[in-house]
């Protein structure tokens, strides 16, 4: 795909790298920040860049085609880390746990005639328990929860089928467990 297009990146050895690797010729245009626009403002044919879900790729037009490098972001720790340090890394580990927990979790809310309450905890059981409130409609009462994103559209039919109406997905911001 890359043969003979120009190619924008922030990352020019990478990408030279890859190239000379798979026999391949381009010509690297180096920019910083915002790449991706480069092919819509006709800078480049192509881009060389970070993905993580691709979602800014599709808003500027782009598709993925190959991948150069896998990589993943890691803390590495002294051993012998004095008092205060540590305390500094356990609450910088603290805070990446709680992101990290709330982007595998999701805050549902919806309403529920009292007679698929039972029914509707026992499909979502939540954190401890669901958040159960009474509207002002008789018979009838709100559910707030947390259910895991891996289970999230199987929970979601067998709410519907339990009864549940007018389901509000919330992303949570952090999650502190």
């Amino acid at each position: 795909y890359f043969m003979n297009k120009k190619v924008a990146t922030s990352y020019p050895r990478l990408l030279e790298n890859y190239l000379k690797e798979n026999n391949l010729t381009a010509e690297i245009e180096e920019i910083s920040g915002s790449v991706e626009i480069a092919p819509g403002i006709g800078l480049a044919d192509a881009v060389c860049d970070i993905v993580s879900s691709g979602s800014t790729l599709m808003t500027n037009g782009l598709r993925e085609v190959a991948t150069i490098l896998k990589s993943q972001a890691v803390i590495i720790s002294n051993k012998n880390l004095d008092q205060q340090k540590h305390s500094i890394l356990n609450k910088l580990l603290f805070r990446i746990r709680a992101v990290k927990n709330a982007k595998e979790n999701k805050y549902i809310l919806l309403n529920a005639p009292l007679e698929a309450l039972h029914e509707i905890c026992r499909i979502l059981p939540g954190m401890k328990s669901p958040t159960i409130l009474p509207l002002v409609e008789k018979g009838w009462c709100s559910i707030h929860s947390v259910v895991k994103e891996d289970e999230f559209w199987e929970r979601i039919d067998q709410l519907k089928h339990a009864g549940a109406e007018g389901i509000l997905v919330i992303p949570i911001e952090k999650m502190i467990l």
